[in-house]
């Protein structure tokens, strides 16, 4: 959505998406994600494919097909997410590209940003158009590709002030994706020397948050067992210039806890086993399962019965400010709790109830209880949960467990 509306401002611009549902909310000026305010996405809508072409700038949010083959340049920014097994599932991106070649002309532009492996835009989307069009590739029509940097729910870092990597085929057709880009990037832009470059530099941002916050999250493991604060060492060796920043927690959501799988997939297709890649999503996956687990711990500790016992989870998107669900590492303490017969119950004001339920079959209660949880975990850390008054909530004994260092160290039992 922020893209679309950028484009809309200098260009006539087609926003498709097969869930009519999600079209009829945009144009009654509602972006579920929260990433676009209404007073925005008001100014630059259409209500009619009649208006697209003539306005010369402007955007039209369609569920309509054949809408977009008023399009000479097509950018494709569906999900890549993993299936069971943690491979790739590039069902969304085929499809699109089976989509767009259905409207493709002789010199359309194919711009790809949904998160790939390096080599799948040629290898995998260009057979794809090529097949489905009749049309050769870099001959009647290009590709290019640029890697999205959007982060959901930063309201400092928006796409206008994030510098955007860009590619294409042809050395033309990379300056002309290039050009197309900065006209609406404040931030600038940076040309890779070819798509293969800006689909690895996509893969190797998030996996390389991904490994450093495994590095932590395995220091947390080890630091509980020695029965120091891992907070406490952060911020101590924090002090040093060249220390690194990274915090404990649950990794999940659309790309630092999918990209690495990429490129992992990838690796070993050649032979190789990326074996820190691995390692690192390895420790990640578990903190779900030690969070529950040292919950548990504090319980019995304080002579609380488990079984039955009411626990309270604070949040349930991936991640604070945001109400996106996708990859979610929340359910897996859930999920653990669960085998202990307690009844969990999970509060999440950014949430989509709806969502939730359909997905994960929880049904998100409305506000927390008064004087009833026996434990008490901060997920995720929502600016709303500020106000919430731990000792109100919980009974007088209750365990309180602080997962991203949110509460005051006070207030709780423990810390991850």
């Amino acid at each position: 959505m922020p893209l679309a509306v950028e484009f809309s401002k200098k260009f006539s611009v087609v926003g498709f998406d097969r869930d009519v549902n999600r079209v009829d909310e945009l144009k009654n000026g509602l972006d579920r994600t929260l990433e676009v305010p209404p007073s925005e996405l008001n100014k630059v809508l259409v209500n009619s494919k009649k208006n697209v072409i003539p306005n010369k700038k402007g955007l039209l949010v369609s569920s309509d097909p054949s809408d977009i083959s008023l399009a000479n340049i097509f950018i494709v920014t569906v999900p890549t997410p993993i299936d069971e097994n943690k491979n790739p599932n590039l069902d969304h991106l085929l499809n699109a590209s089976k989509l767009i070649a259905g409207v493709l002309k002789k010199g359309a532009i194919v711009i790809y940003e949904s998160t790939v492996y390096p080599g799948c835009t040629e290898e995998d989307c260009v057979p794809i158009l090529e097949k489905h069009s009749g049309l050769k590739f870099n001959y009647d029509f290009f590709c290019g590709y640029s890697p999205e940097r959007i982060n959901p729910g930063d309201k400092i870092n928006r796409l206008v002030n994030i510098k955007k990597v860009t590619s294409g085929s042809t050395p033309d057709i990379a300056k002309t994706i290039d050009s197309l880009y900065q006209s609406i990037i404040l931030a600038g832009t940076h040309l890779a020397p070819n798509i293969r470059v800006a689909e690895a530099s996509k893969a190797i941002e998030n996996a390389q948050r991904d490994v450093n916050i495994s590095f932590v999250n395995e220091l947390a493991l080890l630091f509980d067992r020695m029965g120091i604060n891992t907070h406490d060492v952060l911020k101590a060796a924090g002090t040093k210039w060249n220390f690194l920043p990274f915090k404990p927690g649950l990794v999940g959501g659309h790309c630092i806890g999918v990209d690495p799988y990429y490129l992992a997939y990838k690796a070993q297709s050649l032979g190789y086993h990326p074996a820190v890649l691995l390692s690192g999503r390895k420790i990640n996956d578990q903190m779900g399962v030690f969070i529950a687990s040292k919950v548990v711990k504090l319980m019995i500790q304080k002579s609380i019965d488990i079984k039955n016992a009411k626990i309270l989870i604070l949040g349930f998107t991936f991640k604070e400010n945001c109400p996106d669900t996708r990859n979610t590492q929340v359910i897996d303490v859930v999920n653990e709790l669960n085998t202990y017969n307690s009844e969990v119950s999970v509060y999440d004001p950014w949430a989509d109830k709806n969502d939730v339920k359909q997905k994960h079959n929880i049904n998100l209660i409305k506000k927390p209880l008064e004087n009833y949880y026996d434990s008490i975990i901060l997920a995720v850390g929502h600016h709303d949960f500020t106000n919430i008054n731990l000792k109100k909530i919980g009974k007088t004994n209750s365990v309180v467990y602080d997962s991203k260092s949110f509460f005051a160290k006070e207030l709780v039992d423990g810390q991850l």
